[in-house]
């Protein structure tokens, strides 16, 4: 669309898509692996409110990397660590410890910090004491201990 004065005009419609091209979503966040340390097996990660998190510590024969904000802890564990279990609610896995991307509104929270590295080059909790350890503070039973339904 041309103006009388021979300028380009736009129209609002245009102008919303502009802006709307300008907004690029926030991209997720993958936790990061320490330097020095390998995954063989692949990552990912289980999330747990903030609140569960000191209570599963003591719990496991063996800590690997955990991560942690205001909101949730992480603990990184071997890819496809989720294979026929059901993690109990409210713990969240996620494939390839990719996070939610960061939010675009003033003051939001950054990456979790590291709050555990393990000695050795592995990062990983074994998934099965974290899995029993979950179970055991949501009082939910283990996928293998359920009854069979037909």
């Amino acid at each position: 669309m041309t103006g009388a004065s021979g300028t380009r005009v736009l129209s609002l419609d245009s102008l919303v898509r502009v802006q709307r091209g300008r907004h690029v979503p926030a991209a997720p966040w993958r936790l990061p692996v320490p330097d020095g340390m390998t995954t063989p097996m692949g990552c990912d990660a289980v999330a747990v409110p903030a609140r569960f998190g000191p209570l599963v510590l003591p719990r496991l024969p063996r800590v690997g990397c955990v991560y942690a904000d205001d909101a949730h802890w992480w603990w990184l564990v071997p890819s496809d660590s989720d294979y026929a279990l059901d993690w109990p609610a409210p713990a969240r896995y996620v494939t390839g410890a990719v996070l939610p991307g960061p939010s675009d509104a003033p003051g939001a929270p950054g990456l979790p910090g590291l709050i555990h590295r393990p000695a050795g080059t592995l990062p990983y909790t074994p998934p099965i004491p974290l899995y029993l350890a979950l179970c055991r503070l949501t009082d939910t039973t283990p996928t293998w201990s359920r009854p069979v339904t037909a």
